[in-house]
């Protein structure tokens, strides 16, 4: 594992990584379309770290659980194939009664960038976590396309898609 510094950064990343990812997205601590660009994907990064450094041999679904209990208030069994209803995404996202940005937006950058984390450390995503990352990616693409008239959906979808080509790689 490479020398640990604060966010995102190509030059302290796992060199299985750097292969993977050629992307310059990917890489960007500004881009808020990119893993870890956003607020929430950074503290989700940092949360990971510090998740990793207390729990070195632990599976990456242990974290992933952990995330999405606190910050989607949600049990890790409800968060399922269920949760990808197109209908389900654009009534939660013109409900007055329904945060969409922190429990689809924040949580799910959050499962992405936690996953994609330990790609950046360590060069891998256990196996066993990408279905669960998928899951999240595949959230947020029907959440962008539920966001009429959202300038910025068709190069988040891009970059979500090309989140899952690397997934399958890594």
């Amino acid at each position: 594992m490479q020398k640990k510094v604060y966010g995102i950064d190509r030059n302290h990343a796992h060199p299985r990584a750097l292969e993977l990812v050629k992307e310059d997205f990917f890489w960007d601590p500004a881009d808020d379309l990119a893993p870890f660009g956003s607020d929430d994907g950074d503290t989700a990064y940092f949360e990971y770290q510090k998740w990793r450094e207390k729990n070195p041999d632990a599976p990456l679904k242990d974290c992933l659980i952990w995330t999405i209990e606190s910050v989607g208030e949600v049990s890790f069994e409800d968060y399922n194939d269920k949760i990808l209803s197109k209908e389900k995404i654009r009534e939660q996202v013109f409900s007055e009664d329904f945060d969409d940005y922190q429990y689809i937006f924040t949580l799910d950058i959050s499962v992405i960038a936690t996953g994609f984390g330990q790609l950046v450390d360590e060069g891998k995503i256990d196996n066993e976590a990408k279905p669960i990352i998928l899951l999240a990616i595949n959230r947020l693409l029907l959440w962008s396309e539920s966001l009429l008239n959202w300038e910025h959906a068709e190069r988040f979808i891009k970059n979500l898609k090309l989140l899952i080509k690397i997934l399958d790689k890594a």
